[in-house]
């Protein structure tokens, strides 16, 4: 689980990449249709789309001529899952701490 979690999160530190994954959100997409609003090669769009792949982020798979990239949602549910158990520590509300002790202790 830890490599797989290497791999996922590995995947989603790039700013390009996590842009895909919100463009696949929508549906499933060419690969040249996930190139098209990036500034940069078919070759290094397919380079972050392997490593998408590699993670379990995405799926790729040819129909006909064309390949096509989906979204897989099972990598990020199981990152999702992994991220819940610090979810313990919710940020405090010092504000609204304050606001209580300020009601409940007597002022002098």
């Amino acid at each position: 689980m830890s490599h797989d979690l290497d791999l996922i999160f590995a995947a989603l530190s790039d700013p390009t990449r996590r842009a895909i994954l919100e463009m696949l959100l929508e549906d499933d997409m060419a690969v040249t249709d996930v190139a098209e609003p990036f500034e940069m090669s078919l070759a290094a769009i397919s380079k972050h789309l392997g490593i998408l792949t590699r993670a379990g982020l995405i799926v790729q798979e040819k129909r006909g001529r064309v390949k096509w990239c989906k979204l897989d949602p099972s990598a990020i549910r199981a990152s999702s899952v992994w991220m819940q158990g610090f979810g313990q520590f919710v940020e405090l509300d010092l504000d609204g701490l304050e606001r209580f002790l300020a009601q409940e202790l007597p002022q002098d």
